[in-house]
């Protein structure tokens, strides 16, 4: 259990990942490759990492590989201990036992607050950590890590980073007083505004901590931007309570949720590997030189 006390996650994976067609028509956008790992997999190895023991997966029919992914495969044990391959079986075993896995439907795609809300009944009455799967952070200690350390009981802590103002309609955006430990005292939050209208440029990036209240908040929460159920709405009541704190982020952020981000987290990930970094870099200075003939 993670030293806040702190021991379920949630992780809204519903979406059906449009900006990745035509591959994501099978395979969940979740389950797009970083080098040789899914992208969940990263999500829950940082959730794993601070110290949460339970994954609840918000997720949506058709995607059920991200559920195979961490459960046992008896067939594929047998295969490679039969071959002798103990490390790749040492792997996929490491893998199936990570955290306690909960599977939980979305019926209907209503927003991220809609997701989180839907995993009420397997929450219960105790505080939660929310990541986002296409918000990776390469970070130590993990990014979700940061909050817990922020996170005081009562009230609820989200991951910020600082964006270009062009950027603030893609973002929740908090604004606040910072204290001496450089958190925000969130005093407004305001779902994707435009950049005229944006209070700060401090924009939550897909890492929270929330109390149990947050559900009934939310079950009152009635649609906003786009017509779905906003978390940044409902968090807005918490922060008129003065019970929202924002954590600056510290490490190397990866938005995957779009063809160019994934490349990037591919490459991260790979130059941080010894086999592969020589390899990865001799690769880009062929294509470098390639594009200037």
């Amino acid at each position: 259990m993670s030293s806040s006390g702190v021991r379920t996650a949630v992780i809204p994976a519903a979406g059906l990942g449009t900006r990745f067609l035509p591959v994501t028509k099978a395979v969940p956008k979740e389950m797009l490759p970083i080098v040789d790992r899914p992208c969940i997999e990263y999500i829950v190895a940082e959730a794993v990492q601070a110290g949460i023991e339970r994954i609840i997966l918000v997720s949506a029919r058709g995607k059920e590989a991200m559920a195979d992914h961490f459960s046992p495969n008896p067939a594929l044990e047998a295969h490679l201990e039969a071959t002798g391959k103990s490390a790749e079986l040492a792997e996929v075993r490491r893998i199936a036992s990570m955290a306690e896995i909960v599977v939980v439907l979305q019926q209907e795609a209503k927003g991220l607050g809609h997701a989180v809300h839907t995993a009420k009944d397997h929450v219960g009455d105790a505080p939660f950590a929310v990541l986002l799967g296409d918000d990776i952070m390469d970070s130590d200690p993990p990014a979700i890590s940061q909050l817990l350390a922020a996170h005081d009981g009562d009230g609820a802590v989200v991951g910020l980073l600082e964006v270009p103002l062009e950027d603030t309609q893609r973002y929740g955006i908090c604004a606040g007083d910072f204290d001496d430990a450089g958190r925000m005292q969130v005093q407004r939050m305001v779902e994707k505004p435009r950049p005229e209208d944006a209070p700060s440029r401090f924009g939550i990036v897909g890492r929270y901590v929330l109390p149990p209240d947050i559900f009934e908040i939310l079950s009152q929460t009635q649609p906003g931007r786009g017509g779905e159920i906003q978390l940044t709405d409902a968090l807005a009541t918490l922060a008129s309570q003065g019970r929202v704190t924002g954590v600056p982020l510290h490490g190397t952020r990866l938005d995957t949720g779009n063809v160019l981000g994934l490349l990037r987290a591919t490459l991260h990930y790979a130059r941080k590997r010894p086999e592969l970094r020589p390899r990865i870099d001799a690769l880009l200075a062929e294509f470098m030189q390639d594009n200037t003939r």
